[in-house]
């Protein structure tokens, strides 16, 4: 076994102990500790895209990823080479993902409402799919076909017209077999090496190579949240779908769990990077013994050992006073993932309703949802997950109204239109419905 490095004792915590100030600073999250600093940094990037287009995200293209990229789009006949290299059984694995994640998801289809509000007046409820969106994949330290589907599939059953990806490229330029494999599947062609906040940016702006989308999708690091903030705040930008940025999940256990499964699941979010963060709630002191026990028997059995140690610095195991305080605590902190491991498990879920995705039960791991059971695994984070709702097709869509009233229909609401535009001071809407119904023609 490698050398330990990392003293998990530091990070045990009785919450009963703590202060107020201190509760509050042991589960903020990593990334919103240097958030000056990142917004100055994505808010140049965000500018000089703007002012050059494509050779600017050209120039941090090459700065952070390829030294030789010249060319943003993927071609056609690179893509179909890249994805002639992937293994069967990989495609096999994306294939079964893809049909799970379309199941579940497809199920979410919108249904219009046409209701007669009141005789003669008509009013719907229509839906219309987005026109330009585009979907952004993290790359860097990892693969992400997943991500590609999560957004892939509902985009390709909301049936929105032009669908856009974009995400980083390896130090050759090429983007991973996997990525473009699941891609295909979801039937999206147009396709670009750019990453960060740059390739945000030309989807919110445009540039002479990537044509402007309405809407932007998927989730990032904290530079990128950050620049999906920053350009949805602008009118000329684009919608985001939410604040999706680094990896967080918290996990209730009791005295009944397995400490290898807790300390499984835990890793299994640390290693997403070293700005995740992972917290475990139980009131059980000997669990949280025996969890941090494993974490440092598995966490030296993992590839990316590095990243999870140091996602581990920023995480905390905490002994609560009972299952009623871990709920109050996971309520405010609002986690993107949230894992029960309770012998009540499915009641005590009911409880927890300020959460991206639920995981209830010993035999339902977190990387279930990452994967394959068909949820979306883009969900809110930095506790936004109190507020925003995980991705689903519906956001890939617009709402909008209609009406429609006949002359009766007119007449018999008139009264109550007329006095109320009266009292709100506006004539002319009164007007408008009153000669309507002064024409005899």
């Amino acid at each position: 076994m490698a050398e330990r490095r990392l003293d998990l004792t530091t990070r045990q915590f009785a919450w009963s102990q703590l202060s107020a100030s201190a509760r509050t600073e042991l589960l903020e999250r990593p990334a919103q500790r240097v958030s000056g600093e990142l917004n100055s940094t994505v808010n140049a990037i965000i500018a000089a895209v703007r002012a050059e287009g494509d050779a600017a995200v050209v120039r941090y293209t090459q700065q952070f990823d390829c030294p030789t990229l010249t060319e943003l789009r993927y071609p056609a006949e690179a893509i179909a080479r890249q994805v002639a290299k992937l293994p069967a059984a990989t495609k096999a694995a994306i294939d079964t993902a893809y049909a799970t994640i379309r199941r579940f998801h497809e199920a979410q289809r919108p249904q219009g409402i046409k209701i007669e509000t009141a005789p003669g007046i008509e009013c719907e409820l229509r839906y219309a799919p987005l026109a330009a969106v585009g979907l952004y994949v993290p790359g860097g330290t990892a693969v992400l076909p997943s991500t590609a589907l999560m957004l892939g599939v509902p985009a390709q059953l909301a049936d929105c017209p032009r669908v856009v990806l974009a995400s980083p490229p390896d130090r050759n330029g090429d983007l991973a077999p996997a990525l473009l494999y699941a891609a295909q599947c979801c039937g999206i062609t147009e396709i670009y090496r750019c990453g960060g906040a740059q390739a945000i940016a030309a989807m919110a702006y445009g540039t002479e190579s990537v044509g402007k989308v309405n809407k932007i999708f998927g989730p990032g690091n904290s530079f990128v949240t950050a620049a999906k903030q920053a350009v949805s705040q602008d009118p000329r930008g684009a919608a985001i779908d939410m604040p999706a940025g680094p990896s967080e999940l918290l996990v209730i256990a009791d005295e009944q769990a397995n400490p290898a499964y807790v300390a499984a699941d835990l890793l299994s979010q640390a290693e997403h990077g070293a700005d995740s963060q992972v917290v475990l709630l139980s009131p059980s002191a000997a669990m949280i013994t025996a969890v941090r026990e494993q974490l440092v028997t598995q966490l030296q059995q993992l590839s990316r050992v590095t990243t999870a140690e140091q996602a581990l610095a920023n995480s905390a195991l905490i002994q609560v006073a009972d299952l009623d305080e871990a709920v109050a605590i996971s309520q405010d902190y609002a986690p993107e993932h949230l894992s029960v491991q309770t012998a009540d498990a499915e009641q005590l879920a009911e409880r927890l309703t300020h959460v991206g995705s639920l995981f209830i039960g010993p035999y339902t791991p977190e990387s279930g949802g990452d994967y394959a059971t068909g949820t979306n695994h883009v969900l809110p984070t930095y506790g936004f997950a109190s507020t925003a709702s995980s991705l689903g097709l519906l956001d890939f869509y617009r709402r909008y109204t209609s009406q429609k009233a006949t002359r009766e229909g007119l007449a018999g609401l008139a009264d109550a239109i007329v006095e109320l535009a009266r009292t709100e001071g506006l004539d002319a809407h009164a007007r408008a419905v009153t000669v309507r119904l002064e024409d005899e023609s």
